[in-house]
């Protein structure tokens, strides 16, 4: 009989939708970390939270809201909602717009649409694009306008096509996610870098130091009165004391 293989060596997977950025975290992770690979994968806002359920992510970066039935979600930030027009709009000469900028405008709106906004302004296009990355050929190809989270047009920033800020739209939350229950140990020390713990400091790996009796109290007073005097009374070389 072969002897058994041995066991696979420790990884994180981390998952990220379109338009997240984990290269800080990765980084602060490979310094930490060098021999745990942090394996990264792009994943669609549809499918984030199900494939940390699934197991197939150890963590993910998803966008809300979402289904995270069974999931430990750590909101993290939320992006400013833009709108994807040509450069040479009649909306690009404004810094920043409103919602009722876009009322007579037409809008693209594709099927992985991220964007939460029910009463959403414009008159929807009857044609929904595949992805959002169709939708920008056909903002270019001067169809419409498409309303997205400011991280996705700068995604797909084209010389072509410029953004604004909608000033009254909803925001776009980003999040963290893993599996409910106690996270595993790799799991709790990305969370700790995504929170900005310092090496070392993440909950559970340091112990509380043991409390000292009212006796080693008072030695070590003791000892740093003795250790103070004998500072004291050395006489600086060079110098002469005062008689």
């Amino acid at each position: 009989m072969a002897p058994p293989s041995p066991s696979a060596p420790p990884s994180l997977t981390l998952g990220y939708v379109p338009g997240a950025t984990p290269a800080k975290w990765a980084r602060v992770w490979a310094d930490r970390h060098p021999d745990i690979p942090l394996r990264l994968h792009t994943v669609t806002a549809a499918d984030a939270a199900e494939e940390v359920r699934a197991g197939t992510l150890d963590v993910a970066l998803l966008r809300l809201p979402a289904d995270t039935t069974a999931l430990a979600v750590i909101p993290l930030y939320e992006e400013t909602t833009v709108a994807v027009v040509p450069t040479d709009h009649h909306l690009a000469a404004a810094d920043e717009i409103t919602a009722a900028d876009l009322d007579e405008e037409p809008i693209l709106l594709p099927l992985d649409d991220v964007v939460a906004w029910s009463s959403a302004p414009g008159e929807s296009i009857d044609h929904r694009p595949e992805t959002t990355g169709d939708a920008i050929e056909l903002v270019a190809a001067g169809l419409g306008a498409l309303i997205v989270p400011q991280s996705l047009a700068r995604l797909h920033h084209r010389k072509d096509l410029t953004y604004r800020p909608i000033v009254d739209a909803p925001t776009c939350p980003v999040a963290l996610a893993f599996p409910e229950g106690p996270p595993s140990a790799l799991v709790e020390e990305f969370t700790g870098i995504v929170r900005g713990r310092k090496p070392g400091s993440s909950r559970g790996q340091a112990q509380p130091a043991p409390k000292r009796t009212a006796r080693e109290k008072t030695l070590a007073k003791q000892a740093a009165r003795a250790a103070a005097g004998k500072v004291a009374r050395k006489p600086t070389p060079g110098k002469r004391r005062r008689p």
